[in-house]
């Protein structure tokens, strides 16, 4: 049995034909649902609705103070980015990074190879973002958000309206 939490937890991966809701109850128990993501006859959102099934909430708002977290995933965005379906994309990475997935691993399928093919990549343009957080939080150069700023407008008037965001330890620090 997992162990109890006080409130519902949520994580949810919504695809091109179904959202897939996995719950945990108060209890710990866990429920599974299945859900296509486009059905407007029987709800507005395939996301809420598996929520709203788990709660056993039919209508109107979701009570407060119930849900604990909701985690969501989405392949429709993957696969937008990987069928170059979706928005022209910027990087936002920390400086000193951006490069990096372009340089990637430099695992090489034919060694010697005079030619080296890569691939496209996901993004269209890099904006590099001057700070740094060490990896037990502490900054080691604070954002300039100056620079920040003026780099993400210029981006946006290039039309760029989506943007991926890699900052070092910006997944456990997430201040910057």
């Amino acid at each position: 049995m997992i162990k109890s939490n006080a409130l519902w937890q949520f994580w949810i991966d919504r695809g091109g034909t179904f959202t897939d809701v996995v719950a945990r109850a108060p209890d710990g128990t866990l429920q599974t649902r299945k859900l296509l993501s486009v059905n407007p006859e029987h709800y507005a959102d395939a996301a809420v609705e598996g929520i709203r099934r788990s709660l056993g909430v039919q209508s109107g708002p979701l009570p407060a103070g119930l849900v604990g977290d909701v985690r969501m995933g989405t392949t429709v965005a993957t696969n937008a980015l990987l069928e170059r379906k979706g928005e022209p994309t910027l990087l936002a990475i920390t400086s000193g990074f951006g490069d990096a997935l372009r340089i990637g691993w430099q695992a090489r399928p034919e060694l010697f190879v005079r030619e080296i093919v890569l691939n496209d990549q996901l993004y269209d343009r890099v904006v590099e973002i001057d700070e740094r957080v060490t990896a037990d939080g502490q900054i080691d150069w604070p954002l300039d958000e100056d620079r920040a700023r003026a780099d993400l407008t210029a981006a946006h008037a290039a039309g760029l309206r989506a943007v991926a965001i890699v900052l070092v330890h910006g997944w456990r620090f997430t201040d910057h």
